[in-house]
């Protein structure tokens, strides 16, 4: 790791081979944990590469522990993360809106690293129980229409590099492979990035891919669609700049986005939206979010139809009948 370490700091980069290699050898303990933040440090001081990015995700589906859900062929609703705007949980609240509209979820997500917080905070908060059993999964995704895999169950880099990630607190290109390494291998995916350019690594990589993919990002650092501002979306017949009004919403303010300082602030927020007791604003960003998962999982769709598709999910409670049904059986 030493010679990686000292190579990288002459402002080299690492092949395919050479970036799977490194991350299998952090994977298997071979790394200490100074060395690892030395490592994640080099990519915050510049941009991966797509040969970087694509070897850290290989690395990652060889070594994860993976789940079979293909008959169901569910979507993941998932952002990097690492934005630093510190939102409610929008990306997890469209998750069970699109579940809702009757499209399976198969959800990836973490514990929050740069938010207070993630996916995995919200979810353990309300009581649920984070398995990598394929049975329990594919009960879930059966009832409930959704399941959640919390990352470190499957990924062993993500558990060794977990503590690091923790005391660094910051964006690191963990945060870059977290939608891209799902366990269940979904051929449905809605993107969140937080930025143009890791956009543009990820449409390059996904158009190889034989995934039905939205990638997204709004152009003022959003990692989904905030409706603060102009969003990018790139899909795999669609590369544009699309305007909230384009899609049927308002423009809306960043403190409206607010996520809380607290998990319990995040929590009485997701009620409220499942609820339908929500802002405008926190709704119409969950249903942007959701509508566009509906539209990625089923292309057939105008994005006019998923976007009414969506309302109606959250406006009859069908999303939080699959919140609650996915708590209890759990």
């Amino acid at each position: 790791m030493k010679n990686i370490l000292n190579y990288l700091l002459e402002h080299k980069t690492l092949t395919k081979a050479s970036a799977k290699e490194v991350l299998t050898d952090i994977t298997q303990g071979k790394v200490n944990n100074s060395q690892i933040a030395s490592f994640l440090t080099v990519y915050m001081m510049r941009s991966i590469t797509v040969e970087e990015l694509e070897g850290f995700r290989d690395a990652m589906l060889d070594l994860c522990h993976a789940v079979d859900l293909s008959e169901y062929n569910p979507i993941d609703l998932c952002g990097t993360g690492g934005d630093g705007k510190d939102t409610f949980n929008i990306s997890t609240l469209a998750s069970f809106v699109v579940a809702g509209a009757g499209v399976k979820v198969a959800k990836h997500g973490n514990y929050g690293v740069s938010s207070a917080c993630g996916s995995s905070n919200i979810m353990e908060h309300f009581g649920y129980k984070f398995t990598s059993d394929q049975s329990i999964l594919k009960k879930q995704i059966e009832e409930a229409g959704i399941c959640v895999m919390h990352a470190p169950l499957f990924h062993p880099a993500m558990k060794n590099v977990g503590p690091v990630r923790k005391e660094l607190g910051v964006k690191t290109f963990f945060n870059m492979l977290g939608p891209m390494v799902n366990p269940a291998f979904p051929k449905n995916q809605l993107v969140g990035v937080f930025s143009l350019e890791l956009a543009r690594l990820y449409g390059y990589l996904y158009q190889q891919s034989d995934k039905h993919f939205v990638i997204l990002h709004s152009l003022d650092g959003y990692d989904e669609i905030s409706l603060t501002s102009a969003f990018k979306m790139i899909s795999n017949n669609r590369d544009e700049i699309v305007e909230p009004s384009d899609i049927g919403f308002d423009y809306l303010k960043q403190e409206q986005l607010s996520g809380g300082h607290t998990i319990e602030d995040s929590a009485k927020i997701f009620s409220n939206v499942l609820n339908d007791q929500a802002t405008s604003a926190q709704k119409q960003a969950v249903l942007a979010n959701a509508g566009m998962g509906i539209y990625c999982a089923r292309p057939e769709l105008s994005i006019a139809d998923a976007m009414a598709l969506a309302k109606e999910s959250l406006e009859s409670k069908k999303a939080l009948a699959t919140f609650k049904k996915l708590i209890q059986n759990v």
